[in-house]
């Protein structure tokens, strides 16, 4: 019967998991197809295509050094859209910035950008190298990898990627631009993305939600110390690239020392959710192999559990953050720029401060989640034991009665004789009573 009940319990398990999974799925086709409301003013005579570089014109390039500038003429075919097989003169302006500048060769595969009026093209801009055709096939080959790796866990987290992408694209960015609080943003996004995370990969069930509880308690604490030592470190937000572009775009009302912040704790959340999951983890197979733990005895396996965790995952984030600025630190090396002079720099200070900020949430998050987690497993695993003592209490006083020569009814009470007579030794013979226990 115990046996029974468990397959029902995992039947409703799987049926609970896969039930959220679909409101997830949901979820994301609705925030796909709903407009984030930011169109450009001239989006309704552009088309954007995919096109074959025929020939190639250089003789308006000037060189400077390293550096070109001036025009490159292609000869184009396009190759998708409403004006698939015509061929038209496109340009690419070079404005002297190896970063941003592109050159193409002929055979290459362009994306082109057509302004078109009556119908008509009337001017062709190439705009980069086409690559999304590259991109989904490496993302389809990622997908297909973690799904035959990891079943259905790797396809619901897939699901929660797409998730988490949708809710940054269609929530976070578009309102935040209308003028609302990022920090409050940021933080109600990170808030859904880890529990939609956490669910759809642990499953709805209480492992979720120790995990979900440290790291919330871990992605609060890294926002509040971003908040309160941004002022010392004498930051502005514009040291995030492109955030004046972003003011000089029209959105000059935005708080870019908010939006900074968010970034920080955004930046970290990922590490948090990470060590919160693994620890609640851990955490619920120590209870379910030892049972008899103490509060005390769960939360101490999982400070253990976390610390090699955290260590490694504090390095981990500063190589995340150090990468982007890789370039400029070795501008640094290469001017020989003492320590103290580039620890000063407002780059390097701001990478200082998103280490250290998001290794503080990664630190405390660990024990956040273990003493979340000693409270919970231990009462959920007590509350599971009493249940299954009375389950198999029950089971063993239903007993199945059979024809036999003693005169017994459906719903009279046996019990099994003792082995031997107390006063003879002698064995009982149970056989008699014409009875088996079911």
């Amino acid at each position: 019967m115990t046996d029974a009940l468990r397959s029902v319990r995992l039947s409703s398990v799987l049926n609970r998991n896969n039930a959220f999974a679909l409101v997830v799925l949901a979820a994301c086709v609705l925030l796909a197809v709903v407009p984030s409301g930011f169109q450009s003013a001239y989006a309704q005579n552009v088309n954007r295509v995919r096109s074959r570089v025929l020939s190639v014109d250089d003789s308006r390039i000037q060189q400077y050094g390293i550096v070109r500038a001036g025009s490159q003429l292609l000869t184009v075919e396009i190759l998708d859209g409403p004006f698939r097989g015509q061929v038209v003169e496109a340009c690419n302006d070079l404005i002297g910035k190896m970063e941003t500048d592109k050159m193409f060769r002929e055979g290459d595969t362009a994306l082109v950008v057509l302004d078109t009026r009556g119908g008509t093209i009337a001017h062709a801009t190439a705009y980069d190298h086409y690559r999304l055709q590259t991109e989904w096939i490496l993302i389809a080959a990622f997908g297909v990898l973690l799904v035959a790796f990891a079943g259905w866990t790797g396809a619901r987290a897939l699901l929660s990627f797409a998730f988490a992408l949708l809710m940054m694209w269609k929530v976070l960015f578009p309102n935040t631009l209308l003028g609302r609080d990022p920090v409050l943003l940021a933080l109600a996004s990170v808030i859904a993305i880890a529990a939609v995370t956490l669910a759809l990969v642990a499953g709805v069930n209480r492992t979720a939600l120790v995990a979900f509880i440290g790291s919330l308690l871990g992605v609060v604490l890294t926002s509040v110390l971003a908040l309160v030592l941004l002022p010392g470190f004498k930051l502005h937000g514009a040291v995030q690239p492109y955030s004046e572009t972003l003011l000089y775009t029209g959105f000059e009302f935005l708080n870019l020392n908010r939006l900074f912040v968010a970034a920080i704790f955004i930046g970290a959340s990922g590490a948090v959710v990470d060590v919160a999951i693994d620890v609640a983890t851990a955490m619920q197979e120590v209870a379910d192999k030892r049972p008899d733990l103490s509060h005390r005895e769960l939360a101490l396996s999982g400070f253990t559990v976390g610390r090699n965790m955290t260590s490694t995952m504090i390095t981990t984030l500063l190589m995340a953050y150090v990468s982007g600025y890789m370039s400029l630190l070795m501008v640094f090396m290469a001017q020989g720029t003492p320590p103290s002079l580039l620890l000063n720099t407002n780059y390097v200070a701001a990478e200082i401060l998103k280490t250290v900020v998001g290794s503080f949430g990664l630190v405390a998050v660990a024990p956040f989640t273990a003493l979340v987690g000693s409270v919970l497993f231990i009462r959920s695993k007590r509350r599971e034991d009493e249940a299954t003592a009375t389950i198999d209490e029950d089971a063993a006083r239903v007993l199945k009665i059979k024809a036999g020569p003693c005169d017994l009814r459906s719903g009279d009470v046996v019990q099994r004789p003792r082995r031997s007579s107390p006063s003879t030794g002698r064995q009982a013979n149970s056989s008699k009573l014409g009875y088996t226990e079911w």
